[in-house]
């Protein structure tokens, strides 16, 4: 299976953050990755292969170095969710016969984007267990289309081409059936009917919609990716890659996946940046290996984190968007991020490292910074080095149409970025 086919089906198969870790944790357990608890004591010993899931949403891979505990980590960070919307608690509403969900908007998304397209739902159902501080969590996902956000017709609004602006709690509803008396609890029968479980024994859920639109090559010679949650799984499958392509081989230091959850809201949960959980698996990695505390410091001294998350790629239709002389192009090769206010992580000595990467690997590598009159958004890397002060690169395959409900890449860019990530990860 070429690498394009393999996102496709990695896109496909992870319709929200829970299920994209899911994914990754079974391809990490093909590959002999074995799972480890946070309440457990660890012993580890070179090229031990590890991973822990952080809340269902998180999960963080290593293999351990063959070199002392002090080596170092090579580290590759990526995130889980895309902007969309979330199914609220008591969700049913009835309006003439019909019923809509009501939902809350999750992230930044293009809202219109999400008008008139088969939707259906996934997450996770929280079960009653014998411990009342440990319920069941089951994965749920209903693969038909469930629902629609029908958009108002033109007829009635006469000037939605000139501006359509949006209410979120009025115009967003998905639809959900036309002919129904008795709407109340109708998604909690269908959740028990999916999940096979007692009505009674469902707790609470983390439901939200997803777009039933399979991932798909278009352009002239299937340049082009076209899928929702390009932006961050796109870099979460190229970093799983690359980790499964060199896990058997020796190296001195501890290479790690990194897959936070929440970067969408600003990474402020348990298992977002903004959390310790990595500089919390970091300095047990290292305790685990009989190391002290200095060895945890002269260990992240020693160690480089790639942040990656996509890029704008230059629109050809709203050039003047862009920065007029670091706007990079889909497949022309992943990019560096700058920002002079510190919004990315990079600065000159960890762009050349990425450089110096991307050439070692025969890839092309481009350039993103901001217009100066567009003001841009963070990511990973330096809410990461707020809590770990590591040296770092923030960089991403370029997209068009970040936060759409059907993003576009380039699917050179992706095999680039496959091959710049194997070759950090390959480093001795």
């Amino acid at each position: 299976m070429n690498h394009i086919t393999d996102l496709c089906n990695f896109l496909d198969l992870s319709p929200v953050n829970f299920w994209a870790v899911e994914t990754v944790r079974q391809r990490l357990e093909t590959a002999g990755f074995r799972q480890l608890d946070m309440r457990d004591e660890w012993v580890l010993t070179p090229g031990d292969k590890r991973y822990v899931v952080q809340n269902g949403s998180a999960i963080f891979a290593f293999v351990v170095g063959s070199d002392d505990a002090a080596s170092g980590f090579n580290i590759i960070a990526a995130h889980s969710d895309s902007p969309g919307f979330r199914i609220k608690p008591r969700c049913e509403m009835a309006c003439e016969g019909m019923v809509k969900l009501n939902t809350e908007v999750y992230g930044g998304p293009i809202l219109y984007t999400w008008f008139d397209r088969p939707l259906s739902i996934a997450g996770r159902v929280a079960l009653r267990g014998d411990d009342p501080l440990r319920p069941r969590m089951r994965l749920l996902r209903f693969d038909d289309p469930l629902l629609v956000i029908p958009h108002l017709a033109i007829h009635f609004n006469r000037q939605v081409n000139e501006g359509n602006p949006l209410s979120k709690q009025r115009d967003m509803l998905p639809v959900m059936a036309l002919n129904c008396d008795n709407p109340g609890g109708m998604l909690r029968r269908l959740v028990a009917e999916n999940a096979g479980v007692d009505i009674d024994d469902i707790l609470d859920y983390d439901l939200s919609l997803y777009t039933c639109q399979k991932a798909g090559v278009v352009g002239l010679e299937g340049e082009m990716l076209c899928s929702g949650r390009i932006d961050d799984l796109s870099m979460v499958h190229a970093g799983m890659t690359a980790m499964l392509d060199t896990c058997d081989k020796e190296s001195a230091a501890t290479r790690v996946l990194a897959v936070f959850d929440n970067e969408e809201t600003g990474s402020g949960t348990k298992q977002g940046a903004g959390s310790p959980i990595l500089e919390h698996i970091l300095r047990r990695v290292v305790m685990a290996r009989g190391g002290a505390e200095s060895d945890y410091m002269r260990a992240v001294a020693a160690s480089f984190m790639i942040s990656a998350d996509n890029a704008h790629g230059l629109h050809p239709n709203y050039v003047d968007k862009y920065d007029p002389t670091n706007h990079p192009h889909l497949g022309g090769g992943p990019c560096i991020k700058v920002n002079a206010n510190c919004k990315y992580m990079t600065d000159a000595d960890s762009a050349a490292v990425f450089r110096a990467i991307c050439q070692r690997a025969g890839v092309p590598c481009q350039t993103f910074v901001n217009h100066s009159d567009v003001a841009g958004g963070s990511t990973l890397g330096n809410i990461l080095t707020s809590q770990i002060p590591l040296r770092g690169v923030d960089m991403g395959a370029p997209v068009w149409a970040m936060h759409s409900a059907c993003e576009t890449a380039s699917t050179a860019d992706h095999i680039y970025t496959i091959r710049a990530f194997t070759e950090f990860f390959s480093l001795k």
